[in-house]
């Protein structure tokens, strides 16, 4: 296996944050870049600023948080990712716009770097062979929030060598993950199984067989899952679960992956969940 001194994290948002975290937390060195600086100073903000609540809370210390703090680094510059040993990208979940990002790490990153994706279901090996190391290519799928959630999902593409995937459950292990393996399917282990149940429970709603409140509060005692199926698709983004329903449908044509309209229409106008201010909830 290689050794993972430098990670590069390609993207600014809510997940390009929390491996920013986790990563430089188990000690990595890391490169966050984002589109425009202003993105990736915005990261850099939001780690200080949730280090602070921690100090605050007497969890963590000043000098611990400035600790880790020394070890992240912010650009706009995709060169910048250059000496990275490990690159993975938390980009938009639309697979042309991932293709054409990892062609260009092609061109950017070391030879020996592994490129990795944060995909909750796109097919890696289509990223794979839009690169010259299709051995070197595959997921990397943490969950949200990062700093969280124990689970990450190692996702081996027929392409990827043994050594890679061996490399990458490692890094996830040191980032104190519990790391699983998995074949390139769509939707991997927990997205299979876990967007039928979501998927079904809009059907639930529309079909009027309980109320969107009745139906969280008995998956959350009945179940004890920690929140209901509306809260939770408002928490991943209902266009990011659409997204993931299509692509469940598009391998699988299995009619439980087939999107509710409601989902479909939601997106449509906007209402995207916690992140837009409204979705099945009101967050305004």
């Amino acid at each position: 296996m290689a050794d993972i001194f430098e990670v590069g994290v390609v993207g600014s948002g809510i997940m390009g944050a929390g491996l920013a975290e986790v990563a430089a937390r188990a000690g990595h060195h890391v490169v966050v870049r984002s589109r425009t600086l202003e993105g990736a100073e915005a990261v850099r903000d939001k780690l200080v600023k949730g280090f602070d609540k921690q100090i605050a809370k007497e969890r963590m210390t000043a000098d611990e948080r400035d600790e880790i703090m020394s070890r992240v680094r912010v650009t706009d510059h995709l060169g910048q990712l250059a000496d990275c040993d490990l690159v993975i990208e938390s980009i938009v979940e639309d697979l042309e716009t991932k293709k054409t990002l990892f062609a260009e790490l092609e061109q950017i990153v070391k030879p020996s770097g592994i490129l990795a994706t944060n995909t909750s279901t796109l097919p890696v090996v289509e990223l794979a062979m839009a690169t010259q190391r299709p051995d070197k290519v595959c997921g990397i799928h943490f969950f949200n929030p990062a700093p969280v959630m124990s689970l990450v999902e190692i996702i081996k593409p027929v392409t990827a060598s043994d050594d890679t995937i061996a490399t990458a459950t490692a890094f996830a292990s040191t980032c104190g993950k519990d790391p699983v393996q998995v074949q390139d399917r769509a939707g991997f282990i927990v997205n299979a199984l876990l967007f039928p149940y979501l998927n079904n429970a809009i059907r639930m709603m529309e079909f009027g067989t309980a109320s969107r409140d009745d139906i969280d509060a008995a998956m959350k005692g009945g179940c004890g899952f920690p929140m209901g199926p509306f809260a939770l698709l408002d928490l991943v983004g209902l266009d990011t679960s659409l997204a993931i329903l299509d692509a469940l449908y598009e391998e699988f044509r299995d009619p439980n992956y087939a999107a509710v309209p409601l989902l479909r229409r939601m997106v449509a106008a906007g209402q995207l969940g916690r992140k837009s201010g409204s979705g099945f909830y009101d967050y305004s």
